[in-house]
């Protein structure tokens, strides 16, 4: 689950994390009210679950009721990223004398976890690391042995952050791999941490990725899923227990596990085409969960075509096949489908789609030529 930032920083705040205090609005009528109780200058802020709100206008500095107000009404309803700005976080501005970058994540190769700490953190981060990787020092650490202050020190040191920021940092540190850690999350990251006039240190952003498989610990996160924002599809999905992320592309995808629907997704672009979403069936591929996966898929009116890619291990592609053909019974597509079986029972599986076979369903036997077909049917469909 990725948090908006003012959730972000309420998250950080339950750990000791010094953030900025500040309000929600969701119309730009109340921006004002908001910015006169929080004090000027302020900072009004797109709240939207992607990177680049600043290069995209959707940061502004106010210096009073009337800026604000401005301010609020040309940022709601912008896209950033193809996110819509449905609300805004108005806080105080920081006075910033250095802006620094640091991250806490899960680094599976390696087995440990992952700090990442830059003196360059900022709007440019992204070219710092592709230009300069040397300016972000990285550091595993062990899970048993996790982040004590003289490592932390270690590493800010080693990021060469200046002189007066090195202890308050380390110590900002500990406490954000405390809110990793104890917090159940997949990703923490502040960017820009800054250095204030007074030697304080002072997370002025906030990115937060909660682990979903740990939500049964924390009562607490079901009032930031309230507040989430699902479009049509992910909220029919959700409702139906599927693991689904929309996305801008006419290629339907429906398949089971994670790695190989990610997978897909780079097959279907690398032979020209383009997701409309990611969708993992998970363990079960039977009529009742195709037949919500098809319905979810249905009411995304960018599709053009569906490409079902299921590798059968303890899951029978002869038992998948039989629960598609009960599925494309209850659901009427509204697009031509490619399936691609493989693994158990494959030719069984797939002799079983055969005898369904037409123009709008077409069987095929690699994930490639699946993907190459389910494209050229998009694209004959979308003329």
């Amino acid at each position: 689950m990725d948090l908006f930032e003012y959730q972000g920083k309420d998250f950080f705040a339950r750990y000791g994390v010094p953030t900025s205090s500040g309000s929600i609005v969701r119309n730009a009528a109340d921006a004002g009210d908001v910015a006169d109780s929080t004090g000027y200058p302020a900072v009004v802020k797109a709240q939207v679950q992607v990177g680049g709100r600043g290069k995209a206008g959707g940061i502004k500095l106010v210096g009073s009721r009337e800026e604000a107000v401005r301010a609020a009404g040309e940022i709601l309803g912008m896209n950033i990223k193809g996110h819509v700005v449905r609300k805004i976080w108005i806080e105080r501005a920081s006075d910033i004398e250095r802006e620094y970058y640091a991250s806490f994540t899960l680094d599976r190769g390696e087995k440990k976890y992952l700090l990442m700490v830059s003196a360059k953190g900022g709007m440019e981060i992204e070219e710092v690391a592709a230009s300069d990787p040397g300016a972000i020092v990285r550091r595993h650490l062990d899970p048993i042995d996790g982040l004590s202050v003289e490592v932390a020190r270690q590493v800010v040191e080693e990021a060469q952050l200046d002189e007066v920021a090195r202890e308050p940092a380390a110590q900002v540190l500990v406490k954000l791999f405390d809110a990793f850690i104890q917090g159940d999350a997949d990703l923490v990251e502040v960017n820009p941490l800054i250095l204030r006039p007074d030697g304080s240190i002072h997370a002025l952003d906030a990115k937060v990725t909660l682990d979903d498989n740990a939500g049964y610990r924390h009562p607490e996160w079901e009032a930031y899923r309230a507040d989430m924002e699902l479009d049509g599809r992910e909220a029919l999905a959700r409702e139906r227990g599927l693991n689904y992320i929309g996305l801008d592309g006419t290629v339907g995808i429906i398949a089971n596990g994670a790695g190989l629907a990610m997978a897909t997704l780079d097959v279907v672009s690398q032979v020209g085409g383009s997701a409309a979403n990611f969708l993992d069936l998970g363990g079960g591929a039977g009529a009742s969960t195709m037949a919500n996966a098809l319905e979810v898929i249905n009411t995304d009116e960018k599709v053009r075509s569906v490409l079902v890619n299921v590798f059968g291990g303890i899951t029978r592609c002869d038992e998948v096949a039989k629960g598609m053909v009960e599925a494309l019974g209850k659901v009427e597509l509204k697009f031509p489908m490619v399936v691609r079986l493989d693994g158990t029972n494959a030719a069984e599986g797939r002799a079983i789609l055969r005898e369904h076979e037409s123009e709008r369903l077409v069987v095929e036997g690699t994930m490639v030529g699946a993907a190459k077909v389910a494209v050229e049917m998009a694209g004959k469909e979308a003329k």
